[in-house]
């Protein structure tokens, strides 16, 4: 049978929200959608959950599972929706996460008005202490190669690191055989941040379609924890190494400054915060291996040449070239001086 939309759920010992969430996915409004759970073998319960919304809910039809032997990881889990989604347009959702009802046809909308291949909706995220940050797009429609690309590395940040709440044609990402890198930790970042590199026609909406939920121990919340393993970070050093990797195909594109300047961001923040939190690391993480997390993915002739980021991408190249000591101690200061300079901003 085929469908609009597939919904892919991974679901691992979440037993606690699934209900809340699948129960979100199937009360859109939109009808032609597949919900695609992958059991990644969590044995918490969360499947016989599952289960019985499969049996009961009047969309249980609609549901189909697919199990893991063994756990194999988000990231698998989300290729093999990739590869068995039966819908033409494939939307990810984490299993502690909710989504607005409206949102499948808000974005189905935007697919038949624009023929577009992928719609970013806006999204909340609700924070341990519960406060609640709203995360805005602006109403905009990128048609082009390059545009949606360009939009994405204007600045740090400027696209969501999850690949949750954007649609995506499903044929694109077999097209080019885009899939998750296989690590647990930022592998959803690496997925989007390559993918606006394949995109011709974009709509962005300003439309909240997704909370996402911060849970205490979360694996993308470290900084939250006393005690962090050194493994953990060095597997999200790992995940932006892939990204300096892809960038090298990209040398000739416009916003291939900008792309090195973000990557560099991303890898600046995290030795910050290997610096600031460096007592509660198990191993110690050395200077040199600090270092090595600030290695650029342009050759000094290539920034020299660039119209875009010049300054800022030359110094963060020559701040990992400085010896262990020095690159770590350069680190600090410009630390010192974004937190001075973001506090004399800030309204009192």
């Amino acid at each position: 049978m085929k469908y609009d939309v597939t919904i892919g759920i991974p679901v691992y010992k979440s037993v606690d929200f699934i209900q809340r969430s699948l129960a979100s996915a199937l009360n859109q409004s939109y009808s032609s959608i597949e919900f695609l759970i992958i059991d990644d073998g969590g044995a918490d319960g969360s499947m016989d959950v599952v289960d019985q919304m499969k049996a009961e809910h009047c969309r249980g039809n609609d549901i189909r599972i697919i199990k893991h032997e063994h756990n194999k990881g988000v990231a698998a889990s989300r290729n093999r929706i990739i590869d068995e989604a039966l819908g033409d347009y494939l939307y990810f959702m984490d299993s502690d996460d909710v989504i607005a009802e409206n949102t499948i046809e808000l974005m189905m909308q935007q697919v038949r008005q624009y023929d577009a291949e992928i719609v970013f909706g806006s999204y909340e995220k609700i924070e341990i202490n519960g406060d609640r940050i709203r995360y805005q797009y602006p109403a905009i429609q990128l048609f082009g190669e390059d545009e949606l690309a360009s939009f994405a590395y204007r600045k740090y940040a400027g696209i969501q690191a999850s690949a949750c709440n954007y649609l995506v044609k499903t044929s694109l990402l077999r097209k080019h055989y885009h899939r998750f890198i296989d690590t647990d930790f930022w592998e959803d970042l690496v997925f989007t941040f390559d993918l606006v590199t394949m995109v011709q026609r974009t709509v962005l909406l300003p439309d909240i379609t997704y909370f996402y939920l911060c849970r205490e121990n979360s694996l993308s919340h470290y900084q939250q924890r006393n005690q962090i393993s050194k493994d953990e970070i060095m597997k999200n050093v790992h995940a932006i190494e892939h990204l300096k990797q892809t960038s090298s195909l990209l040398f000739n594109k416009v916003y291939f400054p900008n792309r090195c300047f973000s990557i560099m961001m991303t890898d600046f923040y995290i030795a910050s915060s290997v610096l600031k939190h460096r007592k509660g690391i198990a191993p110690f993480i050395s200077n040199r291996e600090i270092r090595q997390m600030m290695t650029h993915p342009a050759t000094f002739f290539q920034i020299c040449s660039f119209h875009n980021a010049r300054l800022s991408n030359l110094l963060l190249f020559l701040l990992g070239k400085l010896p262990s000591s020095l690159c770590v101690l350069g680190i600090c200061c410009i630390g010192m001086m974004k937190k001075l300079i973001h506090d004399m901003k800030s309204p009192h």
